[in-house]
């Protein structure tokens, strides 16, 4: 299957055909082939911190999850659940590498590859037919299972159909190691099978709003007026949701698309309650996504901040401000205000504290001071000039003489012990 390059608009009469690829249990399969005779060789394997501490699963193979092991979960409570499994720690290095092995083997055999995470890209083969000698998708899809197989020795599933929605979906179908393609006019009828919670973009939040007004599949979604949907949620998000509830999701498939986030989170030793252990622990989270986003020259319009409680209920709290930023303080301010904000609705032990970054954009000029949030009514003093060249002349002494070279004081004064860390950067295409 030779290489293609795809240029122009798709015609109106042909529909597209998008497949997404998702790597089966991708940590489990990097873990056991860096480790054949130890991780490989185990029949129950799951991947992810220390079941001593306070670590989490990462990923586990099916037949742990057949014990109700799920990712995310305590790893002590997975040990709990199947004692029989061996636990090994993810093998960072290794899974880039497989990666860019898969990602290689994509580029070769379609003209548009995304990659949506580290483990799952989608293609655009539409007018590739000929590339494929005029085989169905589902035989493509097949081909290019079998290829990645061979080449990469990563085994895949493969969802398909002519939407980004229809193939996300599709693509759980299709687990483990198969292909599950919807034919084009079929975008509907599979979209009702589902929970309306399974559309990609419905929260927790606006899933309450739907379950209270009893919608909780898409086959009830779309017994609902369109007209009664407006009126309860709005014409925008009604006519928005009615359109992914039938399949219809116009979204490109982008090659030139990274992943626009960063992310830094901490699991700690013991829960944290008081305020000043906590803020510490968000300036550490702070320097550490605002390192890197200031190596690549980037700045964030969106500031996340995650929270998860000693009972593990996970809360979050995000701010989109007019512009980007990408000096500590800016980052910090915001990030410490949608921490109060978490806090303050529930003012309970934090087990998990994690800062993310997304909206990334290029670096712009220096923004002023008291620029307002969008969509908001409170202006937040965001960076100045002098914001920006002091985190960068910060950058440039931890990158000489170590990443604890200059720690605020409010870092170093945290007893205890922490727990497992995890920072995730937007991965270079190529």
């Amino acid at each position: 299957m030779p290489g293609a390059a795809f240029h122009g608009p798709t015609p109106m009469n042909r529909h597209r055909s998008i497949l997404l690829v998702d790597c089966d249990t991708f940590f489990v399969q990097v873990a056991r082939l860096e480790d054949p005779q130890g991780a490989g060789r185990a029949p129950l394997l799951m991947v992810g911190g220390s079941a001593e501490g306070r670590g989490v699963v990462t990923s586990a193979d099916y037949r742990v999850r057949e014990h109700g092991v799920r990712s995310g979960m305590p790893m002590a409570r997975a040990v709990e659940l199947c004692p029989e499994a061996m636990v090994v720690p993810v093998p960072r290095d290794a899974c880039l590498r497989r990666s860019r092995a898969v990602r290689a083997v994509l580029d070769r055999v379609a003209p548009v590859v995304q990659a949506a995470s580290i483990d799952e890209f989608y293609l655009d083969l539409t007018g590739t037919e000929r590339l494929f000698e005029g085989a169905p998708l589902e035989a493509t899809a097949h081909r290019i299972r079998e290829r990645i197989l061979d080449e990469a020795e990563i085994t895949v599933s493969i969802g398909g159909g002519t939407t980004r929605l229809v193939a996300k979906l599709a693509v759980e179908r299709a687990k483990p190691a198969g292909a599950h393609i919807v034919a084009p006019g079929q975008e509907e009828a599979f979209l009702r099978s589902h929970p309306v919670g399974a559309i990609p973009g419905i929260g927790p939040v606006f899933l309450e709003k739907l379950a209270e007004r009893g919608i909780r599949s898409v086959e009830e979604l779309l017994a609902v007026e369109p007209e009664w949907l407006a009126r309860w949620f709005g014409a925008e998000r009604a006519s928005w949701l009615r359109d992914r509830a039938r399949g219809i999701d116009p979204s490109p498939v982008d090659a030139g698309t990274e992943r626009k986030s960063i992310s830094s989170e901490r699991t700690f030793a013991r829960d944290l309650e008081a305020p000043e252990r906590l803020a510490a622990e968000l300036h550490r989270a702070v320097l550490e996504v605002g390192g890197g986003l200031r190596r690549r020259g980037l700045g964030a319009r969106t500031v996340t901040v995650k929270i998860r409680d000693h009972d593990f209920r996970t809360r979050q709290a995000s701010r989109t401000l007019a512009l980007p930023v990408a000096s500590d303080r800016a980052i910090f301010r915001v990030a410490r205000e949608l921490l109060d904000e978490l806090r303050a609705r529930r003012p309970v032990p934090v087990r998990l504290l994690g800062v993310g970054l997304s909206s990334l954009e290029g670096e712009g000029p220096a923004l002023q001071l008291e620029l307002p949030v969008t969509g908001g009514d409170d202006p937040v003093g965001i960076e100045s000039e002098a914001d920006l060249s002091l985190a960068k002349a910060a950058d440039a002494l931890r990158k000489r003489f170590g990443r604890d070279a200059l720690v605020p004081g409010r870092i170093l004064e945290r007893p205890g012990s922490m727990g497992r860390r995890d920072t995730h950067e937007p991965e270079e295409e190529g």
